[in-house]
């Protein structure tokens, strides 16, 4: 997770509410949170190098038709591996983000899936 936080009211996100842009190279990463994550950033990187660029979003309470979920949204990522971060040091686990797909990662089960 994130080692900074910023200043966001992060309430929670409606239904059909977040765009998600998938093509012909991109896809989108979403990770599946725990109570524990709660608002915390969850960081990722390209590859499996620990010194990669990070970008992070926040697992935040998202309203579904028939439920709620914590989770975070990285939308329109390149195709490829990511690492997915427990905290500046370590990684929690690796998520394969498919072109026109939606990849779904479950931070407590270290697991994830594509969906198209």
């Amino acid at each position: 997770m994130h080692a900074h936080h910023h200043d966001h009211q992060l309430g929670p996100s409606p239904a059909a509410s977040v765009m998600l842009d998938l093509g012909p190279q991109t896809g989108v990463l979403i990770i599946h949170a725990t109570e524990r994550e709660h608002l915390q950033e969850i960081e990722i990187s390209g590859g499996t190098d620990t010194g990669a660029k990070r970008t992070h979003a926040a697992a935040r309470e998202r309203v579904l038709p028939d439920r709620v979920v914590d989770a975070a949204v990285y939308p329109g990522l390149t195709v490829g591996r990511y690492t997915v971060w427990r905290d500046a040091g370590r990684p929690h686990g690796v998520a394969t983000v498919v072109a026109g797909s939606v990849t779904e990662y479950v931070y407590a089960q270290r697991s994830s899936t594509s969906l198209r």
